[in-house]
């Protein structure tokens, strides 16, 4: 394979190709079967697909985080995304950097929750100088619970006029990059509208709860070179390096190479890793009858009379 061809059928994949994603069903499929995707370009680029180039229909000039408010173009694959929120066939997480929305295929999303998701949700965070939460995020938290869905204006409205948006944006990020909180819904006066997640999706919540971690990454990494076609290690643990460590990357990689789910392809001058290809069918040959063949009377020995002793 050269590095065209390679090139060729992710842009295919990735709806890159000319062919737009436009309907909720387009959407819902193109989703599915790249099992995950980033919102906007990132500033330093991973590879995989993103949802506006999958809108768009190109790769070209796509909007970055920063200036889809100004691109007429990022609206329309805005609206089309919280329409796959409102219906369950896609969640988002915040698990990078930029905060660029992240959306997951819902087939999927248990293997994200078992990496990173919390064992018992139902329990409230707790502040302290060892917690991974703020004291308003766990304030935050309690008001999602209690009159969840609700909106970022409403919980300011509880929380009191003295907590600024952006001091509550940085507490919900803490929740939402713990797979804690949800976005459910998004409205042009209230703007978005979170809920706890264990109450939104349950059965995706338990069916993560119930995996290992290193069954769920194992699995991931598998759907991402099905959605990418092949790639180098390095190309994968910078991918699920921003929400795990690059130990571990490896460690699953070398798991699957040993037990030959994954494959080396030549790609250009470059060695990468992909899918193992399904191994061709046997064909099934009809046996033939063989009949002995038969010996003509001529060439049977005559049969001897058996001697009788004399006397």
């Amino acid at each position: 394979m050269t590095d065209q061809e390679l090139e060729e059928l992710r842009q295919k994949k990735w709806r890159l190709d000319g062919q737009p994603v436009r309907t909720l069903d387009d959407a819902r499929s193109f989703v599915e079967s790249v099992g995950f995707c980033m919102m906007y370009p990132l500033k330093q680029p991973v590879l995989a697909p993103t949802f506006v180039g999958a809108w768009i229909g190109s790769n070209q000039r796509l909007p970055t985080l920063q200036h889809a408010f100004s691109d007429p173009r990022a609206q329309g694959s805005t609206d089309l995304m919280v329409r796959l929120l409102r219906e369950r066939d896609a969640y988002e997480a915040n698990l990078f950097d930029e905060n660029n929305n992240f959306l997951v295929a819902a087939s999927i999303f248990p293997y994200f929750y078992a990496l990173i998701g919390e064992r018992n949700p139902k329990q409230a965070p707790k502040s302290g100088p060892r917690s991974e939460y703020s004291e308003l995020a766990c304030d935050a938290f309690e008001i999602i619970r209690r009159q969840g869905p609700v909106s970022k204006q409403r919980m300011q409205e509880v929380l009191g006029r003295g907590i600024s948006l952006a001091a509550l944006d940085r507490a919900l990020g803490e929740l939402w990059s713990k797979l804690r909180i949800t976005r459910v819904d998004y409205d042009a006066m209230e703007g978005s509208s979170w809920d706890v997640l264990y109450r939104w999706s349950p059965d995706a919540v338990r069916d993560g709860m119930n995996l290992s971690v290193g069954e769920a990454l194992t699995a991931l990494i598998s759907k991402y070179l099905n959605c990418v076609i092949a790639a180098d290690h390095q190309e994968v643990e910078a991918f699920f390096g921003n929400f795990v460590p690059r130990s571990r990357v490896r460690e699953a990689i070398n798991a699957l190479l040993a037990a030959r789910e994954l494959d080396f392809i030549r790609v250009g001058n470059r060695t990468l890793i992909q899918i193992m290809p399904p191994k061709p069918a046997p064909v099934a040959r009809t046996p033939e009858f063989r009949q002995e063949p038969r010996l003509p009377r001529t060439a049977i020995p005559p049969r001897r009379k058996p001697m009788r002793p004399k006397g």
